[in-house]
């Protein structure tokens, strides 16, 4: 891409990652089909850009292995240099500042409060000065509906509307690198570097492996719905589990047809 700089990361910002292979603090595979790929530094970002009233103008903008967007590495007015996540077209020499109430432009972040409706933001808190939680990913971006009894109502990239605390921080704009979901993986190898494991399919292993495994030939799974390989519904089963943020969804996002 043109607009990645052609620089080395920031050594002060980067700190070793350390590989789990999808093992958990006890030792346990909770994800599977991962382990290997290329060694990664991390690139100590700045979520809730604590800088606040200070301007910061932009070095460079640069790639990082940890997340689909790009970064935007960010010069303060005392000197300091920040990792900040980088929104579509934001370019070298750009300023952006965070403060209570700032200039609707690309890159500044301020209250949802002083946000006004109908404004596309990124990195939103979901618990004042705690730093962006939601909106992180490439390409994606919010939208502000309306502002009503200390709540700031929003709609989400999945489409879901909900309440968001109007003292929480956002930035303005979209997130950086938006062809990111038009990217082809063209080989198993490209795959294999970014830390994925071969997946078999259930129906190609032994009835002790899997509930879809065992019959001759290319045998279905012979079941009115999909199992996972511990028995459970793996189709139209509900997995987001309930939380105390669930109180302000406000509408549910839509669902997706599935292809037939």
């Amino acid at each position: 891409m043109k607009i990645i700089s052609k620089k080395k990361p920031e050594k002060s910002l980067l700190s070793r990652l350390k590989q789990h292979a999808g093992r958990s603090n006890t030792g346990r595979i909770t994800i599977r089909h991962r382990g290997g790929g290329s060694r990664r530094l991390y690139r100590q970002v700045d979520f809730g850009q604590g800088h606040i009233d200070m301007t910061g103008k932009v070095l460079a903008i640069e790639y990082d292995p940890n997340r689909s967007s790009l970064l935007a590495l960010v010069q303060y007015d005392n000197e300091e240099k920040a990792y900040l996540l980088a929104p579509h077209e934001l370019k070298v020499g750009d300023e952006v500042i965070t403060k209570e109430k700032a200039e609707i432009k690309t890159g500044n972040r301020m209250r949802l409060v002083n946000i006004p409706v109908g404004t596309t933001v990124y990195n939103i808190e979901v618990v004042p000065e705690r730093g962006g939680k939601l909106v992180r990913g490439a390409g994606v971006a919010a939208q502000v509906l309306a502002h009503d009894a200390g709540y700031t109502h929003v709609r989400m990239p999945s489409s879901e509307a909900r309440k968001i605390s109007s003292k929480s921080f956002a930035s303005i704009g979209s997130m950086s690198n938006p062809e990111h979901r038009y990217k082809v993986i063209r080989k198993a190898g490209s795959r294999r570097l970014k830390g994925w494991r071969p997946t078999v399919r259930g129906t190609a292993m032994n009835p002790v492996d899997h509930p879809h495994g065992g019959g001759e030939g290319r045998t279905g799974r012979g079941m009115k719905y999909p199992k996972t390989p511990w028995g459970k519904h793996a189709l139209g089963v509900k997995t987001r589990k309930k939380k105390w943020s669930d109180k302000l969804i406000m509408q549910k996002r839509k669902k997706k047809k599935r292809k037939k």
